[in-house]
């Protein structure tokens, strides 16, 4: 056997691999062995066939194919451990010729991540500010939530709740066609496309028009993008919403732990201030964690952003229920094939995967730790979550289970790295101590 390292680069080895005559008919004799067991041959009772006969009978071309496949294990080994190389996946495999027998290898190695200066990452944090519009926002939404609708004699204006009968199609086929169907006229509106809700406006109870509009070019259905669907439609019925008062009697009807509106004015503020500090939480951690990665250089084989991107499809599906015909019907709806939705999926997928690498580094160069305790206490914090003492308990014992207790290892592990650089950037000093500074404490 000889073998060539072409190059190594994004932590793939490209290796030619020549395979000797004498390892050829050693496969091809259990190539053989292996067909002539499986075959029925005219004349012979099974696996008692010659190898010329079964040849014959099989085509040469079968019987070196299985050949090459008890080949290229045997050769792909030895390469790799002459070369030294450690893959982390299966090889991508050509064969280049048959005579003689030589393949293209690609070998996915292990990912090489060299960090940058993350200790010396500085990131402000911007002040969360909850405006006054943003609460008057939150308190109108619960009003609208509780509005009524009363029938008006006038022509529709935005913002009206209209009962329709609806008749369309494009070209010949039928599109929307559907009685007292209900629709709020709402200004920029989409729905069934733009320019509806417009079309709409002034009709009165009981009119009826017709009317043709084009679907916009980035309408969400390729297929129907620049297309025309011609309306015929009836006013049933226009109502117009009338909102609550606001006023001690409203905040009780939101909820009776509210006596006033001040108090419900109050606990929509606390609320979205909790919000706005989540977010900025996050996007800081994701600030943190891009300005990590942007001092960092990472390689990575191919394969591995495959593997993420079918990661993530398989949560998607689970997370949605879905199974596997499912979610290609629901591909079909969105004018997507499986390979094109793989594509869409990459750049996202590979900046999870550089970012994962990246904490990984962190995680290892500074040894930073969770301990039995920490995940036990993560468990009496989730099991807290039920009143039920029977549901909790068997929450409990799943939890436990070596599977979960190590799934729950690892989301710690990432949540104190994570800290462990936001503690960096925010010049606060790192608050999670880590395995190389228990040491030294229990050195001195």
């Amino acid at each position: 056997m000889k073998v060539t390292k072409d190059k190594v680069e994004n932590s793939e080895a490209f290796l030619t691999i020549e395979a000797e005559p004498t390892e050829v008919e050693e496969s091809l004799e259990k190539a053989y062995h292996s067909l002539v067991k499986r075959s029925n041959v005219p004349g012979f009772r099974k696996g008692k066939a010659p190898r010329p006969v079964l040849e014959r009978h099989l085509g040469k071309e079968r019987v070196f194919d299985e050949a090459l496949d008890h080949l290229f294990p045997v050769v792909y080994k030895k390469a790799i451990d002459e070369q030294q190389l450690k893959a982390v996946a299966h090889p991508e495999v050509k064969v280049e010729s048959k005579e003689p027998v030589v393949f293209k290898v690609t070998v996915p190695l292990v990912p090489s991540v060299e960090l940058g200066d993350y200790r010396g990452i500085r990131i402000e944090e911007k002040p969360v500010e909850l405006k006054d519009e943003q609460i008057d926002v939150a308190i109108d939404n619960l009003r609208h939530q509780r509005a009524t609708w009363e029938p008006v004699e006038r022509g529709v204006e935005y913002n009206d709740m209209i009962i329709l009968d609806v008749e369309s199609k494009i070209g010949e086929e039928p599109f929307l066609n559907r009685k007292g169907f209900q629709y709020q006229a709402m200004l920029d509106s989409k729905f069934p496309t733009t320019g509806f809700a417009e079309q709409l406006l002034g009709m009165k109870a009981g009119e009826e028009k017709e009317f043709t509009l084009a679907f916009p070019a980035d309408y969400s259905v390729e297929s129907m993008r620049g297309k025309e669907a011609s309306y015929k439609v009836k006013t049933v019925e226009v109502k117009r919403e009338v909102l609550p008062e606001l006023n001690d009697d409203f905040a009780k009807q939101v909820d009776a732990k509210f006596e006033t509106v001040d108090a419900l004015k109050k606990e929509v503020t606390d609320s979205l201030k909790s919000q706005l500090e989540e977010k900025a939480r996050q996007e800081y951690e994701e600030q943190t964690i891009d300005a990590a990665v942007a001092v960092s250089k990472v390689e990575f084989p191919h394969v591995m952003v495959e593997a993420e991107v079918d990661r993530i499809m398989r949560e998607q599906m689970e997370r949605n229920r879905m199974k596997p015909a499912d979610f290609m019907e629901y591909l079909a709806r969105a004018n997507k094939t499986l390979e094109s939705y793989h594509e869409e999926l990459h750049p996202a997928a590979e900046k999870m995967l550089v970012r994962s690498l990246v904490l990984g580094k962190i995680l290892d160069t500074e040894k930073i730790e969770v301990l039995d305790s920490d995940v036990d206490a993560e468990i009496g914090k989730v099991v807290s979550r039920l009143k039920e003492p029977k549901e909790a308990e068997r929450l409990r014992m799943f939890l436990n289970s070596n599977g979960s207790r190590q799934q729950i290892r690892e989301r710690l592990l990432t949540r104190k790295t994570v800290q462990y650089v936001v503690d960096i950037a925010k010049g606060s000093g790192v608050s999670v101590e880590t395995k190389s500074e228990k040491e030294v404490k229990k050195n001195d």
